[in-house]
């Protein structure tokens, strides 16, 4: 189920966004993610709304605005990517505690393989939950687990660095002065396509073109790097089919990508 979510009006104050579930799923939703908006601010240098009160049963955020529709907005947004994925090189893949994608666990073990990491924690912990053992029959298992082996050789060697986790474009708002900021994180030290991949391969405006391109500038990506992202939004796919009796195509997307590793 989706969150509810809503602005509060205050007698003295501007409004606040007000956001909650009818039944949170575990006592430590909301404090991982206020987490995850501190950390991108802090560490990343990232815009994110300020946290007013976190606590089992709801978040209190100040309030955002639209992002405007206009190519300089997403310019700013890939500068302000590139230098977060660019200066927060970790040696570790994870996290220091699970966090939330959704209403399900983010498993965020510690790794220092990249592939080990996004193989296990990414894409294969998705094949238990109840809705992707209905979408996938055991020859799609079986091809996931056959590019899962064979990601070294699909995908180059990559650091890790901060990462937001969840980047599309609904996540991406706009500051009282106009500078992107961005909502709802799963945040994690893993490759920073992911990120990427999220914007890439998810629904985005005609004038968000200008992001990839300064963004692959900034960040010296090859002319390949089109091409891998359906392999990396996998995750995301996954993460949809297991959170929604209706995934929006993502099933289709996923037998897709596995075709070749079919046998």
């Amino acid at each position: 189920m989706a969150a509810l979510a809503g602005l509060a009006g205050r007698r003295n104050g501007p409004p606040l966004f007000v956001k909650s579930f009818v039944d949170v799923p575990a006592d430590d939703l909301f404090d991982a993610e206020a987490e995850g908006l501190g950390v991108l601010r802090d560490l990343g240098a990232v815009a994110t709304p300020d946290v007013v009160v976190a606590t089992h049963d709801l978040l209190v955020l100040s309030v955002l605005r639209p992002r405007p529709e206009q190519e300089t907005f997403w310019e700013e947004l890939a500068h302000a990517l590139a230098r977060m994925h660019t200066t927060t090189v970790h040696d570790g893949f994870g996290w220091s505690r699970d966090n939330w994608l959704g209403r399900y666990r983010q498993e965020n073990a510690w790794t220092d393989d990249g592939y080990e990491f996004f193989a296990r924690r990414r894409l294969l912990r998705w094949l238990p939950e109840r809705r992707v053992r209905a979408a996938l029959d055991e020859q799609d298992r079986q091809a996931l687990e056959r590019l899962c082996e064979r990601l070294p050789d699909l995908l180059p060697p990559r650091p890790a660095c901060l990462t937001h986790g969840d980047l599309w474009a609904h996540n991406v708002l706009a500051t009282a002065d106009g500078r992107p900021a961005l909502i709802d994180p799963a945040v994690s030290y893993t490759w920073a396509e992911v990120d990427l991949a999220h914007l890439w391969c998810s629904p985005h405006p005609p004038e968000a073109q200008r992001f990839f391109d300064v963004y692959a500038q900034l960040t010296g990506l090859d002319d390949d790097w089109r091409a891998r992202m359906p392999i990396i939004q996998l995750r995301q796919h996954l993460a949809v089919i297991a959170q929604f009796d209706h995934d929006w195509g993502a099933a289709e997307q996923v037998r897709a990508i596995l075709k070749p590793f079919r046998r």
